[in-house]
């Protein structure tokens, strides 16, 4: 039987440790805000965006929304994203993700300060994290990375699989884990004999986006799974790009859906909103 990572507790874990942080910089007088820009009604974008709101409730960050109708344009959303730019009461800016179609997501990325850019995905902080820069990183891998770590996975020296290469999961987890000295391995669509080089792996993580895809036949025996999809299954059940009912029996840590990575990336959201305060106030 694999052992469980438990994302929520961890998360909460860090939740509470970036409360006290806050706290502490409030009593020097300075508050941490993070403003949220949602434009339209996806319910899956505002189901995340109240969930921010909640994470910011509790770790005592201010937290500024903005919810714009459908039918907003480019031009109104970027003079929205340089006031906040420009305003020095707000630490954090993050654009919910997708935006309508009429919206260049890379203009409005590439348009929030770097030193705002607490979800980690402006070209800058990208460059930043791949050279070891202090910056911020995005949340999903840093997640990842406080996964292992506290569920005492030495990454150092360990073999460790990618699956997926895109530039919010994929990308990034890769550089994190060769920052902490792993050995990286990056599959994607392309990569001949995908189940060959997974069972290398001492550390797997999983983000392709293809339900329960990745079962027993892919994973080498005792190795640490981390399950980074999330898919719905039914009317009710959730499940992830790792088929956990084969795996889990083969490997010794494996993350659940729910419950494993996903709420780790509020949780280093939240964390990353912290860091924009101590940077910009050069603490």
């Amino acid at each position: 039987m694999a052992e469980l990572i438990d994302g929520k507790k961890i998360s909460k874990d860090i939740k509470d440790e970036t409360k006290e942080k806050v706290a502490a910089l409030l009593e020097k007088g300075i508050e941490t805000s993070l403003a949220v820009i949602l434009v339209g009604n996806d319910p899956a974008s505002s189901v995340y965006v109240a969930n921010k709101k909640k994470a910011c409730e509790y770790t005592g960050i201010r937290s500024l929304s903005y919810e714009l109708p459908e039918e907003t344009t480019e031009e109104e959303l970027l003079k929205l994203i340089d006031e906040l730019n420009a305003d020095k009461t707000v630490n954090g800016i993050l654009v919910q993700l997708p935006l309508p179609k009429h919206i260049n997501e890379d203009a409005v990325i590439k348009r929030i300060s770097p030193d705002k850019d607490v979800d980690g995905f402006h070209p800058e902080s990208v460059g930043r994290l791949s050279i070891g820069e202090r910056g911020f990183q995005s949340c999903t891998p840093a997640g990842v990375i406080q996964l292992l770590k506290r569920s005492d996975v030495k990454i150092e020296g360990a073999e460790c699989v990618v699956v997926g290469r895109s530039n919010i999961v994929g990308k990034p987890m890769a550089m994190l884990l060769i920052r902490e000295n792993g050995t990286v391995t990056v599959c994607h669509s392309r990569t001949k004999d995908l189940r060959e080089v997974t069972k290398r792996a001492d550390i797997l993580v999983v983000a392709i986006g293809k339900p329960e895809f990745i079962d027993a036949s892919y994973v080498k025996e005792g190795a640490v799974v981390i399950d980074v999809g999330i898919h719905r299954k039914g009317e009710k059940k959730l499940c992830g790009d790792v088929d956990f009912a084969s795996v889990e029996p083969v490997c010794s840590k494996i993350t659940p859906v729910p419950g494993g990575v996903g709420p780790m990336t509020i949780a280093m959201l939240m964390n990353n909103c912290y860091e924009a305060a101590v940077m910009q106030n050069k603490l």
